[in-house]
């Protein structure tokens, strides 16, 4: 449809009527803003004449050969001048927000997804998207649920639990699951094995992170009927780790966040019979942006390297 026609048949809003007036008053005649605009000359006319009975003002002065501005339209024109400029800034924050070359990303994960998974998605997303911009917030998994359902972040990395379904809305995208490893102080027996049964631990100390067990890295475990002596509790990684290593008990970590545990700290792997394993899964809202998209596919790529630099399990 040609610009003359859309212009005739479609209902005519303040922008274009604007984009007239500037191209009149650039021109100074109707005809040959027309030309410049596609439009016919009874239809610049028309659309200027809508502006001036919207401002309750002539805005030209209708000459022998052409028209110029009024005192009106020289008051308007500046600010028409600021709409034009306020709507092409817009087009273009829009246009960036389609290509990945702006915007904005609000990220949640939780704490040890930021100690390889994330923060390497993250890095590769910068290099290939490096105008948008990425905020990222730590917290537990269920309140990055509900920031995503409320519509407060874009996209989040989360260990949902099995029983219990995201908010509505909200979409679950696995990306791997993650084993437990056990830490040890450097002096324990057992500090030089290659896997322990759970079993052969059951009389150890055990650092837990919450009162609950099903609330704990230790969740599956206990539904498959494993029950640890818990003494200390400690929320904080450094807490738990600092705890270790003065021998005050063992703890569970995060095969993501091994290579974050202090060297005065063994790891041993669990027998495959034993290991608990934590769904880590991404959430999405039901409107998932062009940036939480992309995000989201480098998140299941470094997903798939950190599987197979272990040897493909989960």
């Amino acid at each position: 449809m040609s610009g003359m026609v859309a212009m005739q048949n479609e209902h005519v809003n303040g922008s274009v009527l604007y984009e007239v007036f500037l191209a009149v008053a650039r021109e100074g005649s109707f005809t040959s803003a027309a030309r410049v605009l596609g439009y016919t000359q009874s239809a610049v006319s028309r659309q200027v004449q809508s502006l001036e009975d919207e401002t309750g003002a002539a805005l030209f002065e209708r000459l022998p050969r052409g028209v110029r501005l009024t005192e009106a339209g020289r008051v308007l024109l500046p600010h028409a001048e600021a709409v034009r400029d306020r709507l092409a800034a817009a087009r273009a924050e829009l246009a960036a927000l389609r290509t990945l070359e702006g915007g904005l990303l609000r990220l949640g994960s939780f704490s040890s997804a930021n100690a390889a998974l994330v923060p390497r998605a993250q890095a590769a997303f910068r290099d290939r998207h490096p105008g948008v911009t990425v905020t990222r917030v730590e917290g537990p998994s269920v309140k990055h649920l509900a920031q995503l359902a409320a519509g407060e972040q874009d996209l989040a990395v989360v260990s949902p639990a099995l029983a219990a379904p995201p908010p509505e809305g909200v979409t679950l995208h696995h990306l791997l699951d993650e084993p437990m490893l056990v830490a040890l102080e450097r002096g324990h027996p057992h500090a030089g094995r290659r896997a322990v049964r759970l079993a052969e631990l059951a009389d150890e100390e055990w650092i837990v992170g919450a009162e609950r067990l099903e609330d704990t890295l230790f969740r599956p475990a206990v539904a498959a009927g494993f029950r640890p002596r818990t003494g200390l509790m400690a929320h904080d990684w450094i807490a738990k780790l600092g705890a270790v290593a003065a021998g005050l008990g063992i703890t569970l970590v995060p095969a993501l966040a091994a290579a974050a545990v202090r060297r005065d700290v063994t790891l041993v792997t669990i027998h495959p019979d034993d290991v608990p394993y934590r769904r880590i899964c991404a959430a999405t809202p039901p409107a998932p942006t062009v940036a939480a998209t992309a995000f989201l596919g480098q998140l299941r790529e470094t997903a798939e390297a950190l599987r197979e630099a272990r040897g493909g399990a989960g």
